[in-house]
């Protein structure tokens, strides 16, 4: 049992480091998938779309740096910004959304790889607390499991 525990201890241990060294790799990953889904984005319900749809609604924001990434997208020449980027729902015409300029008073100007990222980061502290709490508990049980296989052990040829 204690081994078994030191070795998802040294699992979790590793993914945590890996995680933090490689975490510019990650946020370059991510921002290149987003500017992709951007591209590939449609109407027909892809997941890859409504992800976009619902990143965008949760967190209020629009494209990836900001809302004139749309302009570079194929769906753009066909509807516009999505409906999804809309401050208002009921506010925002397909013919504003296909003017950028009428677009900005309508739309959500920040991007959303930038409030994804930060909202990453803000959470990190109490994801980083509730791991130590877990690695914790594991170490005290490795540690009591230790004294229990020796407290057997010791008293296997003892006389009852």
């Amino acid at each position: 049992y204690a081994m078994l525990l030191s070795l998802i201890f040294l699992i979790v241990l590793v993914a945590a480091v890996v995680g933090f060294v490689f975490r510019h790799e990650i946020k370059t990953n991510f921002e290149s998938n987003l500017n992709l889904a951007l591209e590939n984005y449609n109407v027909t319900a892809d997941r890859h779309s409504e992800a976009v749809d619902t990143i965008q609604r949760t967190l209020q924001c629009c494209g990836v740096q900001n809302y004139s990434d749309w302009e570079r997208t194929e769906y753009f020449s066909q509807k516009g910004i999505p409906r999804s980027c809309c401050k208002s729902p009921n506010d925002c015409s397909e013919k504003d959304l296909k003017d950028p300029n009428k677009a900005k008073l309508k739309v959500f100007v920040d991007g959303c790889f930038f409030l994804v990222t930060s909202t990453m980061e803000s959470k990190m502290s109490i994801v980083a607390g509730i791991s130590f709490g877990i690695a914790c508990f594991q170490l005290i049980g490795i540690i009591l499991a230790c004294c229990l296989s020796r407290y057997i052990t010791n008293n296997q040829y003892e006389m009852v």
